[in-house]
């Protein structure tokens, strides 16, 4: 049953998520598509990944993440940089214009958190940090290895 309020949680949570990126993002010149608003997650998510390192991991060949990445740069919201270990490649950095959209999930969860939080006493607290600390250690195995820790 716990898994069914969990999957519930996450759904409520994603489906509001969808909906502020699509209330946000209008059709115009520049605006972002669906796919390239995950596109850009999965790139923060990685912490200034390479082309290769994001095609790698969202399982896409390196032309069709070249193509992503040259259209979210030339839309703004990602910049290239050069690598300091190799410099033949570059490193995806988010922009400015990025950030006025990255933490609408993130804001979003730990705003309800919070306010459900608060109607927990002291001990149910620590239970549920417990808790949810022996389950992050289960989200290792599908975390990607830079991932950036918040």
């Amino acid at each position: 049953m716990i898994e069914e309020y969990v999957a519930m949680l996450i759904d409520a949570l994603h489906i509001d998520f969808c909906k502020k990126v699509f209330s946000r993002v209008k059709e115009r010149e520049g605006s972002l598509s669906a796919m390239e608003v995950f596109s850009l997650e999965v790139i923060r998510s990685l912490n200034n990944p390479t082309i290769g390192e994001f095609a790698s991991f969202t399982g896409i060949s390196q032309s069709n993440a070249t193509y992503k990445v040259n259209s979210l740069v030339s839309k703004g919201y990602l910049t290239r940089v050069v690598s300091r270990e190799d410099g033949r490649e570059f490193n995806l950095h988010l922009s400015d214009k990025y950030f006025n959209y990255k933490d609408i999930f993130r804001d979003d969860v730990i705003r309800f958190t919070l306010g459900a939080v608060d109607s927990l006493t002291d001990e149910e607290k620590a239970v549920l940090e417990k808790a949810l600390i022996k389950i992050d250690g289960k989200l290792e195995a599908i975390k990607p290895a830079n991932i950036s820790k918040k």
